[in-house]
C-alpha cells in the first residue's frame, strides 16, 4: 500500500468512527427524550359530587374548574392535570364562592382518578374530599367489573346483589357484603348478562334500591356510588353510575 493509500484509508476509518459516534449520540438523545416524555404523562381526573347535603358547588382541581354549579349525582368527564403528590382540590359554594372544603391529594402520571365530594350525612359543614385510582383496562371477555362506594350514612352498611334474569334475591349470592359507610368494594368481576342491581341493608332482605335490568355485554367497568336519597332516619338509597371503561 502506498503512502497516499494509507492516508486515504486512515481518513476513511476516522470518518466511520465519527459517524458511529454521531449515531450513538442520536440514539441516546432519543432514549432520553422518551424517558422524559414518559415522566411527563398527564394525570386523568374526573369529579363526582356524592354529597346529599351540600349546596350547588364548584369543584376545582389544581385551580382548574372541573365542575360548576353542580349537585349530588354529578359526574364529570375525564380531564388532564399535571401529576402531583400534593395537588390542591377546592370546593366552593356556586353562589357566593364560599369555601366548603380544601384538600391536597396524590394524582399519578398516566393514571385515572375519581375525586369525590362526600359528607358525613349529618352536619352541613363537614364535607370530605377523597380520591380513588380508577381502572383503565376493560374487564375480561364475557365479564363485567363493578366497584361500589357506600356514601349513605343514614342507611348504614349494605350488601349488593347482581341478580340474573329469571333468578330471585333469595337464590343469589351478593357480590359485596357489609360495605360500610365510607368504604369501597371492588372491582368485582362477574359473568356479563342481563342483571338487576339490588341493594339491601346488611343482614336484611328488604331492598333499599332495585335497578331496571342492566344488559351487560362484556368488558364494562363501572363505579357505583350509593347515596341516601332523603334526609330521614330510614331513607331509600339511590345510585350514581360512572363509566370507567366502556
Amino acid at each position: 500500500m502506498t503512502g497516499s493509500e494509507k492516508v486515504r484509508s486512515a481518513m476513511k476509518l476516522q470518518s466511520m468512527v465519527a459517524a458511529a459516534a454521531v449515531s450513538l449520540s442520536i440514539a441516546m438523545g432519543l432514549s432520553a427524550c422518551q424517558n422524559v416524555a414518559g415522566f411527563s404523562q398527564p394525570s386523568l381526573v374526573r369529579v363526582i359530587d356524592a354529597s346529599y347535603i351540600a349546596p350547588a358547588v364548584n369543584i376545582f382541581v389544581e385551580k382548574t374548574l372541573f365542575a360548576g354549579n353542580v349537585g349530588e349525582g354529578f359526574i364529570s368527564g375525564y380531564g388532564t392535570v399535571t401529576p402531583s403528590l400534593n395537588a390542591p382540590v377546592s370546593v366552593t359554594q356556586a353562589q357566593g364562592g364560599t369555601s366548603l372544603v380544601t384538600a391536597h391529594v396524590t394524582l399519578k402520571a398516566g393514571a385515572q382518578h375519581s375525586v369525590f365530594l362526600t359528607d358525613n350525612g349529618a352536619s352541613p359543614t363537614e364535607y370530605i374530599v377523597t380520591v380513588l385510582e380508577d381502572a383503565q383496562t376493560a374487564a375480561a371477555s364475557g365479564h363485567s367489573a363493578f366497584r361500589f362506594l357506600n356514601q349513605a350514612p343514614r342507611t348504614g352498611a349494605v350488601d349488593v346483589y347482581m341478580i340474573p334474569a329469571g333468578t330471585t334475591l333469595a337464590n343469589t349470592i351478593p357480590i359485596c357484603t357489609v360495605v360500610a359507610v365510607g368504604s369501597t368494594c371492588g372491582y368485582v368481576s362477574f359473568a356479563s348478562q342481563s342483571v338487576t342491581m339490588v341493594i339491601v341493608p346488611t343482614g336484611l332482605t328488604t331492598p333499599k334500591y332495585t335497578s331496571t335490568p342492566l344488559g351487560l355485554t362484556g368488558g364494562e367497568v363501572r363505579t357505583v356510588v350509593i347515596v341516601d336519597s332523603q334526609l330521614t332516619s330510614d331513607p331509600p338509597v339511590s345510585v350514581v353510575i360512572a363509566k370507567d371503561v366502556d
